[in-house]
């Protein structure tokens, strides 16, 4: 199958399509006929000598610097140069091409008035496995990604470094090895590849992909805590949420309920208590506002994929150029620091139902910390104290990174999103949480095995598959294998692809 690049329409499945599953890619020919009259126009304008942002004058401070028709042709090639500036090890491969993609379909829009082969060498770029090496810090995401989309674009002009076959080459050897043309750089060419932030949204994309199937595992997670803790059904009524009016409640309502149906509590044939603690009877509130901040999440991000994300901008009908700041991060990195944040709210409600799993006075008659040995065994103590650490780091990256602006360009450029440190710290809170939340599957399971009812069809098709990879503690062991086991089981989603096989899609 082959993705249609129109500069519509790109969605996050489509950038994990193409960037983490290696889906083909193709340029519409309406785009390139767009691109192709925005050039025509940018190209009568230098011959014209009329004025131009980074094609007849230099950047950032240097705006008001004219410069000469041979200035014209080096300065996109210092322009690349001096902005693949970034630092440290290198981004992963499937950052980088979903980056690629989202500058391409903002370059299909026809505003951003460079020739149309530039667009091409990147759609044959990802078609042939050809990944340019791009150090993952270095961009304040504002005026773009600069550092990372220049580095990216050292390519254009057969230079750089990149990935083929697993092997990091010259970018040069890169290219000819896979048959494609280096295009070198003209007049627009270098800024119309780097000017957006177009690193930092495809980030953002993967990881809300990633985040969505994470919450229906939050959703497992809980309410194989809830069997466990026998907690009072009527919370999760679907009913009770409708009331109020938030769809991610409802839907998580819907969710659980589908979890605990075919059970004995859900029946009402065993006797509990008339309220629960808040981490068990306000999930659906909690996890369903997370879903809500998604979402939203979602909507920007989306917006921002097919938006014009560039400067300056071309209009080809009116023969105008406008200046401004659709290159600048905020739209994307402020919905996602909430984003990074909700994750993390959702780890610590997680953290709080295991806390119950393992206490002795809380856990509704469970032996102490999960073992038939307490006392001379410690059972999941440990496991907590793990949980614990993980989520003392999630909070401290859940600090937004939007309001840490720190001016550059001599003042020119005096405050900027500082995006791609929201885009870089939402991985590591993502990875914590895979770790928390292994935990408390794993606790909920330990749990359920002591328990004698009957199990709702969605939480016994859970624990069944973690059964699979860790076995029930009956004697202390160390626990770190066990650990690592949950954690990587969550991150592949064999969890929630055979609970949705047994009971159907959680939402």
């Amino acid at each position: 199958m082959t993705y249609v690049i129109t500069g519509k329409g790109l969605t996050i499945e489509d950038v994990v399509n193409v960037a983490r599953h290696n889906e083909k890619v193709e340029i519409h020919p309406d785009a390139m006929e767009r691109m192709k009259k925005c050039r025509e126009m940018i190209e009568e304008k230098i011959a014209a000598k009329e004025i131009m942002y980074g094609i007849t004058t230099g950047i950032g401070e240097f705006s008001e610097v004219v410069l000469t028709d041979e200035e014209v042709l080096l300065f996109q090639k210092y322009l690349i140069y001096n902005h693949a500036a970034g630092i440290g090890k290198a981004a992963p491969i499937e950052h980088i091409r979903g980056a690629m993609l989202g500058r391409i379909n903002v370059l299909a829009n026809g505003y951003s008035g460079n020739r149309p082969i530039i667009a091409e060498t990147y759609v044959e770029m990802l078609n042939k496995g050809v990944t340019p090496e791009v150090c993952e810090k270095g961009s304040v995401g504002a005026s773009g990604d600069l550092a990372p989309m220049s580095q990216l674009a050292l390519l254009l002009m057969g230079e750089g470094r990149a990935f083929y076959k697993g092997e990091l080459l010259p970018g040069k050897e890169a290219l000819d090895r896979a048959g494609i043309e280096v295009p070198g750089l003209q007049a627009r060419d270098g800024l119309a590849a780097i000017n957006g932030s177009n690193l930092l949204t495809a980030m953002s994309a993967i990881f809300l992909y990633d985040a969505e199937r994470f919450m229906k595992h939050a959703e497992i997670a809980c309410a194989m805590s809830i069997e466990a803790l026998m907690g009072n059904m009527k919370p999760y009524t679907p009913k009770l949420h409708e009331i109020r009016g938030f769809p991610g409640a409802v839907r998580c309502a819907k969710a659980l309920s589908k979890l605990f149906k075919g059970g004995d509590l859900y029946e009402g044939k065993l006797k509990v208590k008339v309220q629960d603690a808040y981490s068990m009877r306000s999930a659906p509130q909690v996890l369903g506002a997370t879903h809500d901040t998604l979402a939203w999440a979602r909507s920007q991000v989306e917006i921002e994929l097919n938006g014009v994300g560039d400067n300056p901008v071309f209009f080809t009908e009116e023969k105008l150029t406008l200046t401004g700041a659709n290159f600048q991060g905020t739209p994307v990195c402020l919905p996602m620091d909430l984003a990074g944040a909700a994750i993390t709210m959702v780890c610590v409600m997680s953290e709080r139902r295991m806390n119950r799993l393992n206490h002795p006075a809380l856990s509704i008659g469970l032996p102490p910390f999960l073992s038939k040995h307490a006392g001379l065994m410690s059972g999941l103590m440990l496991s907590q104290y793990t949980a614990g650490m993980q989520i003392v780091e999630m909070r401290i990256l859940s600090a937004p990174a939007s309001i840490q602006s720190i001016p550059a360009a001599a003042d020119q450029e005096d405050f900027v999103s500082m995006g791609m440190n929201t885009a870089l710290k939402n991985f590591q809170i993502m990875d914590n949480a895979y770790g928390v939340l292994g935990i408390e599957f794993m606790a909920a399971a330990q749990a359920l095995d002591f328990r004698e009812y009957n199990f709702g069809d969605g939480v016994t098709k859970a624990k069944e598959v973690i059964r699979r990879h860790v076995e029930f503690l009956d004697i202390d062991r160390p626990l770190f294998d066990d650990h690592n086991a949950m954690k990587a089981l969550v991150k592949s989603c064999e969890i929630l692809k055979e609970v949705e096989k047994e009971i159907g899609s959680l939402g």
